[in-house]
């Protein structure tokens, strides 16, 4: 497929049905909706809580638990107040904006393009409307230490996960007794005083971040980059997106943060366009240099073996676990006709991913004790949900829009027969197991898929 087809084709996911279905079937809606909701803020209900944690837990295993070379932490979403000094924050972590004076709303400057003043007649667009000059905007949120109200508590809440790994880098290394190169690894809540948050959970003003920062040789940090492109690109294709929606995008040299030497862009075709879900970023001895100037320590290594003295060069891979999240629905959803005319909603996640891998549905409310019996035993090993309610097609259905790979059916012969029907989301054929072979049979499959 081209793509401009699979422009056309991921268009036709309508975001509206994906955000309906998101909120009814309770995988996200907006943070403190009883009030009316607060506009870039948003909560993960029972189904995206599940979905979200499953792709953290994938991103564990194969960045720290499956590699020597990585070690995980877990650092305070408030550094220092001079961490965000080193980095460069505070003097330059801005957008620039305008005010309307019509509606009093804000917009960024340099996205003007089709955005609609609500106040204004026929919904003019904003960039014809009464506009003060641009500024900047800082992102940063602020807070306050202590009990005291002044400029010496003011801290702030981290808008990046990465700085942390920064100030830990010595403290790891040494106590991990790791040599370079190595990475440090973390997932973390990020906050940024987004201007517009739009886009339903790609753009928000609290998020989580997967990042990891691998400090290398000067002289290695070319053949580095290009693994971890690779590694990171065949992450996400396990994940089950489709090829036509993943592509990678090299940054331009006007693009290129003033640090960066490289950086790549892994991008998925959301149904609002191609947009970032990570960046693969060379950030060269800036961060490292920046933190020794400013706490004066020396964050620089001796080889061991040559005796040469250099501070380690930082290539990063950074996830956005929202925006994947949301790309996973993105991908995952499709609408389907039947034979005989009927409907259904399918997402179609990779059962890695899939919030609930397995549902337990007694064909009749009398056979209930059994089959919890069974989804108790089922539960040890997966995820599973019990749905006793409403006729056997229409679970089914229910089971089809949340992504459950496979039904489990009691029946009425299970007693007698010692066996159940397992029905397949994707193919919707039905196969009878024996029940003391059913938690195998379903393991083979599901794993087989990861």
């Amino acid at each position: 497929m081209t793509e401009s087809a699979a422009e056309a084709d991921n268009a036709a996911v309508s975001m509206d049905k994906l955000v309906s279905l998101c909120a009814r079937r309770g995988f996200i809606f907006q943070s403190s909706e009883i009030y009316g909701g607060i506009n870039g803020f948003w909560d993960y209900g029972p189904l995206g809580a599940e979905l979200k944690q499953n792709l953290k837990a994938l991103w564990w295993q194969r960045m720290v638990r499956d590699r020597d070379d990585v070690e995980g932490i877990d650092s305070a979403i408030i550094a220092h107040p001079r961490t965000w000094e080193a980095s460069g924050h505070v003097e330059s972590f801005s957008d620039p904006m305008v005010d309307c004076r019509t509606c009093k709303r804000r917009f960024r400057a340099d996205q003007l393009e089709g955005e609609r003043c609500p106040e204004a007649p026929a919904k003019r667009e904003v960039r014809d409307c009464d506009l003060t000059e641009a500024r900047n905007f800082n992102l940063m949120l602020q807070t306050q230490i202590g009990a005291h109200e002044d400029a010496s508590q003011i801290a702030y809440l981290r808008p990046e996960t990465c700085q942390p790994i920064f100030n830990d880098f010595k403290r790891v290394r040494e106590a991990a007794r790791q040599k370079i190169p190595f990475g440090i690894a973390q997932i973390g809540k990020a906050f940024r005083n987004e201007i517009t948050p739009r886009n339903f959970t790609f753009r928000s003003r609290e998020f989580e971040q997967a990042e990891l920062e691998f400090f290398v040789h000067p002289n290695e940090r070319s053949q580095w980059f290009d693994y971890w492109l690779e590694e990171r690109l065949a992450f996400h294709q396990s994940l089950g997106f489709r090829d036509r929606n993943l592509r990678k995008r090299p940054h331009s040299d006007d693009e290129l943060a003033h640090y960066c030497a490289r950086a790549m862009d892994i991008e998925f075709l959301f149904p609002f366009g191609w947009q970032e879900i990570e960046g693969i970023h060379d950030r060269g001895d800036w961060d490292l240099s920046r933190h020794s100037e400013f706490s004066g320590k020396d964050l620089s290594i001796t080889d061991e073996q040559t005796k040469e003295r250099y501070t380690p060069m930082v290539i990063e891979t950074s996830v956005g676990v929202d925006r994947t999240c949301l790309a996973l629905l993105a991908n995952a959803y499709r609408e389907e006709t039947l034979e005989g005319g009927d409907e259904r909603v399918v997402m179609g996640f990779a059962p890695a991913v899939a919030p609930v891998k397995i549902a337990v549905l007694p064909l009749s409310k009398k056979l209930g004790e059994p089959a919890r019996k069974l989804q108790h035993a089922l539960r040890r090993r997966f995820n599973t949900f019990y749905d006793e309610s409403g006729n056997i097609g229409r679970r089914y259905r229910r089971q089809d829009e949340i992504g459950t790979p496979f039904c489990v059916t009691y029946d009425f012969d299970s007693d007698a027969d010692a066996k159940v029907t397992v029905r397949d989301r994707d193919s919707m054929e039905q196969e009878r197991v024996a029940v003391d072979a059913l938690s195998a049979y379903l393991a083979e499959r599901l794993e087989a898929s990861e």
